[in-house]
């Protein structure tokens, strides 16, 4: 293999005008021309290995330093131009490393300042839900990028959309799907649409879910996926065909800014009315009260998996038969919260959900167990949490497997109605596992789970005294 050229021409500038050298005085040290190392510095002339030996001998450069800048001060400026609020300033990846090369200090004041942006607007935010829990409101807004305003716009409303329970019942009751709606979905789409569904080989599709090929009509579904999520695909594919007018009515209805904003949601609510047509309300509603809300009998009854029975079970809202109001919460092993939902919008600001001390955490140290705990806010207000981790497609051999944490709460007032309820004995339901709703807006004192000081009291700067809490505060 060739050896990599190097190319150093800022950090050799540097290092000449760190010495006090002209180009003619550097030059003649290592024996070379004047205008040579013009080129060089410029960039246009790479370092050969006897002038970086000349280098290390003469003026004491270490060879590594010149093999590149570290790969932190590119990705750092990456994370810079990324921002929403940059969207249309991004530069190219060469342009970036032209910037590092050429000025590494600039580059990385840069990055400084854009941490502390980032730390002064997620402080604005919380100031801003601290306020709103007081019923303060606030005109606090940034930019966004799509995913996140099509989060928002999901979290704040009740995750129920009459419309589309209605079509999803119609179009249930066309398939005439008892037994096999995956069979079922298959012939309406090859009869109505002449659409053919293939399940292909992880080699033959490595990065899709689902592919639909316009040309041939055809719908690949990968073998990764479990059963019950090959039918959800299958399912999703059929709802935006068959749903197009009512899902783009809903769409409008969310007020999005952006055209990506727009797809985003329509894959949200496609899933959503696969759901409803995978399980029907009214049938689901029913058996749901039966098995007193059992997310694993229902899975079983209804031949989903214990995630789609859980995120059905926060879309029970229907005027005239509702179920209990459960919310939702997924995260991932690092902590990021993926979604979030609620059959009366996410309670963000009483429940919060960025909790260390919530078992959806713990639950990846007992996968596939459900854990049932019941937790009180700083306000008094208590709910009943479970949560469980759930599998994400098949990982070959040498792949490491996607592993979530699916979280469901409800108020603790609903317990008596859940088959979650025998889990929780009357001590733990009488003294609940004291939460907040995240770090910075929680004011428990002694907290051994605090990550962060609360942005609503001074730090206690005591020399004399340190308390359980790596960030004591008055």
């Amino acid at each position: 293999m060739a050896p990599q050229k190097i190319f150093a021409g800022p950090r050799i500038r540097r290092i000449r005008n760190a010495k006090g050298l002209t180009q003619t005085g550097m030059a003649e040290g290592l024996g070379i021309s004047p205008s040579y190392l013009n080129l060089i510095e410029r960039n246009q002339r790479p370092l050969t290995a006897q002038l970086v030996l000349k280098l290390a001998s003469v003026y004491k450069v270490d060879p590594e330093e010149l093999q590149g800048e570290s790969g932190a001060s590119l990705a750092a400026l990456k994370e810079v131009f990324s921002d929403p609020l940059l969207a249309g300033e991004l530069p190219g990846e060469h342009e970036m490393v032209e910037v590092v090369e050429a000025a590494p200090n600039a580059a990385a004041a840069l990055a400084k300042l854009y941490r502390a942006y980032r730390e002064q607007a997620g402080r604005l935010s919380d100031l801003s839900e601290v306020l709103a829990t007081e019923g303060r409101a606030t005109a606090i807004s940034a930019a966004r990028l799509p995913v996140d305003e099509v989060r928002e716009a999901f979290e704040e409303r009740p995750n129920h959309f009459p419309a589309l329970e209605e079509e999803a019942e119609a179009f249930h009751r066309v398939l005439h799907a008892d037994e096999d709606l995956a069979g079922a979905l298959k012939s309406w789409l090859k009869r109505e649409h002449g659409i053919a569904v293939r399940v292909l080989p992880a080699a033959i599709m490595p990065n899709w879910r689902r592919r639909y090929d316009r040309h041939s009509h055809r719908l690949f579904i990968s073998e990764r996926l479990s059963v019950a999520d090959r039918m959800r695909e299958i399912a999703i594919e059929a709802c935006l065909i068959r749903m197009r007018v009512a899902i783009m009515a809903e769409i409008e209805t969310l007020k999005l800014t952006s055209d990506e904003a727009r797809r985003l949601a329509r894959f949200e609510l496609g899933r959503y009315a696969a759901h409803a047509l995978m399980m029907p309300y009214r049938a689901f509603h029913l058996a749901a009260e039966r098995a007193r809300y059992d997310a694993d009998v229902l899975s079983a009854r209804f031949r989903v998996s214990f995630e789609q029975a859980a995120n059905r079970l926060t879309t029970l809202g229907r005027e005239g038969a509702p179920g209990v109001p459960f919310f939702m919460l997924e995260v991932d092993s690092a902590g990021n919260r993926l979604r979030r939902a609620g059959a009366q919008g996410f309670p963000r600001r009483s429940f919060g959900g960025a909790c260390p001390k919530l078992c959806v955490h713990a639950a990846f140290a007992q996968p596939r167990q459900t854990l049932v705990e019941a937790v009180e806010m700083p306000d008094g207000e208590r709910f009943l949490t479970l949560a469980r981790t759930l599998e994400g497609p098949q990982a070959g051999f040498n792949e490491r497997p996607r592993r979530t944490a699916l979280l469901l709460g409800c108020d603790l007032s609903y317990k008596d109605r859940l088959v979650y309820d025998v889990a929780l004995s009357a001590a733990a339901a009488e003294t609940p596992v004291p939460v907040g709703p995240s770090c910075r807006l929680c004011e428990r004192q002694g907290c051994l789970a605090r990550a962060e000081p609360p942005v609503t009291r001074p730090l206690g700067l005591d020399e004399m005294v340190t308390g359980l809490s790596a960030f004591d505060f008055q």
